[in-house]
């Protein structure tokens, strides 16, 4: 795959009104795509597989039903439906704003497509995916519901998607971009907002990112930095950043490689240096 390929997450927080069930937020998510065309546009030798959570839409009816630990009973599989039906909505309100923007992209539902053990992905084709990219095309993969063999059913978070699809597709970044400027050292004090998070540095900012993980059934911030942190780690030269895409132009630059918000680097990369235009 290419050297310019990037891995983008639009989270839910950022095209959700999260507190709001099934609410989704339309002229930010027009807004988004734009960002993504023109970043698309500027730089013909970048690639994108894009990504997006689910915010207000499936991670309601996955609280309720408690969908990520297992389904067994016949309401929990109605529940893993609900969830299901809630995140392709969401997908589809992506994927018309992408074709609004011009992009040539294709949804690829992880439910139709991934199989997984104890929340591990065990089998996936990648070639349909794959053969995308080749083709010049834009992969979209969401938050979803996916049968489990050991499980019934479970959820996958789009970075459980990223972190299997790393190794495989080999990226040159992975870019988060959701309502926060980045990753806080206290949540919800906000005080100090970190330039970049190292396997050394985790273990003395970790306690302070706990209570971001109450109201997100996949984990919430702690559970993304541990799970990208891990992902960078044993990918070597991998980056990844975790940016607001508030500030109207973030999604653009990003992807064309200014480093913004919060980087997270193995410690033994090159440390980041670019800290403006949060």
């Amino acid at each position: 795959m290419s050297t310019r390929l990037v891995f983008l997450k639009l989270g839910g927080s950022l095209i959700t009104v999260k507190d709001s069930p099934h609410t989704p937020r339309p002229e930010v998510l027009d807004r988004l795509a734009s960002e993504i065309a023109e970043a698309h546009s500027a730089d013909p030798d970048l690639q994108i597989l894009l990504g997006h959570g689910s915010g207000s839409f499936g991670h309601v009816p996955a609280n309720q039903y408690d969908t990520r630990r297992g389904v067994k009973s016949a309401e929990e599989w109605r529940g893993f439906v609900e969830v299901w039906r809630q995140a392709a909505e969401l997908n589809r309100l992506v994927m018309d704003a992408i074709a609004k923007a011009g992009l040539p992209a294709l949804a690829f539902p992880p439910s139709a497509a991934v199989t997984t053990r104890q929340g591990r992905v065990t089998a996936w084709d990648l070639g349909p995916l794959q053969s995308a990219l080749r083709n010049g095309l834009i992969p979209v993969i969401y938050g979803d519901v996916v049968f489990d063999q050991a499980l019934g059913g479970t959820i996958l978070s789009t970075e459980d998607l990223f972190a299997h699809l790393v190794p495989q597709l080999k990226p040159s970044w992975l870019l988060f971009a959701g309502l926060e400027p980045g990753v806080w050292r206290e949540y919800p004090a906000n005080s100090v907002l970190l330039p970049e998070i190292t396997p050394a540095s985790f273990p003395q900012v970790e306690m302070g990112l706990k209570n971001s993980a109450a109201t997100d059934v996949t984990g919430g911030m702690l559970g993304k930095v541990r799970q990208v942190l891990l992902v960078v780690s044993e990918v070597p030269g991998l980056k990844a950043s975790i940016f607001t895409g508030e500030v109207p132009g973030n999604v653009r630059r990003s992807l064309l490689g200014e480093e913004l918000g919060t980087v997270i680097h193995n410690h033994q990369d090159e440390s980041p240096t670019h800290r403006d235009g949060l």
